[in-house]
């Protein structure tokens, strides 16, 4: 078996995508999405017909408290997650807007109004995760959400005390940024080797998951944003990994021998505690990576966020 198939067998492959053709060809479990990705779907030819569809959704619903770019991004998105949810077995992540980011009120009901789609279009709820970012107030609209049946994906994930935070909440599923953090190092380090598991942002989904499973927490952990396959190597066994189509691609053409690198009984160096709001914002404020990164990423998404919408609102 090539490495895609074994990595298979050990781990839920995910398509971190919106091409639907990639899906098809890959054929993994589950699929994400985010404002990035829908951006360049939304520049695709082959989607107009999608574009148009939000469109026209937008002109019949739109009301005084609604914004009609903000319904035509939703949909659209929605379309998105219906292509691709006919596709595959699992889940398709569709992400909050990012500018919500700080406002947990707001989030939730972007959320209801994202779930609604969805089952309008006969997508259960229990087929979609909802992505928001891990701020404390995403984590805690999170929170709710999870309490009322909607499932969350808690994404922009760069630290330990975010992890926490998730976990505590009840969080269905995190996605930790391995290659976004090893950015961080190598443009302050460019000289070091960050090789396999010496790699920051390996580094910190593995204890992200020892600690999971050591204390016995039911969240998914799901590595993301990773910039090359020996990342994903150094992973192999963890709960979920997202992957690019190109890097699924380099595994599919690899037949080594793919070893299991992370196992449920692992053992965590980390004690249980439970974060307040206060010691999580503490927590980030010391940890100067996983508070620019998380700026960085949510300010990227919005950026991308209105990009789309203006290419939508082109009639």
């Amino acid at each position: 078996m090539d490495q895609l198939q074994q990595l298979k067998q050990m781990t839920t492959v995910v398509a971190d995508t919106g091409d639907i053709d990639a899906i098809r060809q890959f054929q993994p479990v589950d699929a994400t999405t985010n404002p990035s990705l829908l951006l360049k779907a939304a520049q695709d030819a082959k989607y107009a017909h999608l574009l148009t569809e939000a469109r026209e959704w937008a002109r019949q619903h739109t009301d005084t408290s609604h914004s009609r770019l903000a319904l035509m991004t939703d949909r659209f998105g929605v379309l998105i997650g219906r292509e691709i949810s006919g596709l595959i077995p699992g889940r398709i992540s569709t992400e909050v807007d990012a500018r919500l980011s700080f406002d947990t009120q707001a989030t939730i009901a972007k959320a209801h109004q994202l779930i609604e789609q969805y089952e309008a279009l006969g997508i259960s709820r229990d087929r979609v995760l909802i992505k928001i970012a891990s701020t404390w107030e995403g984590i805690e609209a999170g929170r709710q959400l999870e309490r009322e049946g909607i499932n969350c994906n808690l994404t922009l994930l760069f630290s330990f005390a975010q992890a926490q935070a998730c976990a505590d909440a009840g969080i269905f599923l995190i996605s930790p940024f391995v290659g976004r953090i090893l950015d961080w190092y190598k443009q302050r380090q460019p000289e070091a080797d960050f090789s396999f598991e010496k790699d920051p942002g390996v580094q910190s989904v593995s204890r992200i998951y020892r600690y999971y499973k050591a204390h016995n927490y039911d969240t998914v952990v799901m590595g993301a944003s990773f910039r090359n396959t020996g990342e994903i190597q150094a992973l192999a066994g963890c709960d979920r990994l997202t992957i690019s189509p190109a890097l699924m691609q380099e595994l599919a053409d690899n037949d080594g021998a793919l070893i299991q690198r992370l196992r449920p009984d692992m053992e965590s160096n980390d004690s249980k505690d439970v974060l307040d709001e206060s010691g999580f914002r503490w927590a980030m404020n010391e940890d100067v990576m996983a508070q620019e990164k998380l700026a960085e990423g949510i300010r990227n998404f919005a950026s991308d966020q209105i990009k789309l919408e203006s290419l939508l609102g082109q009639s």
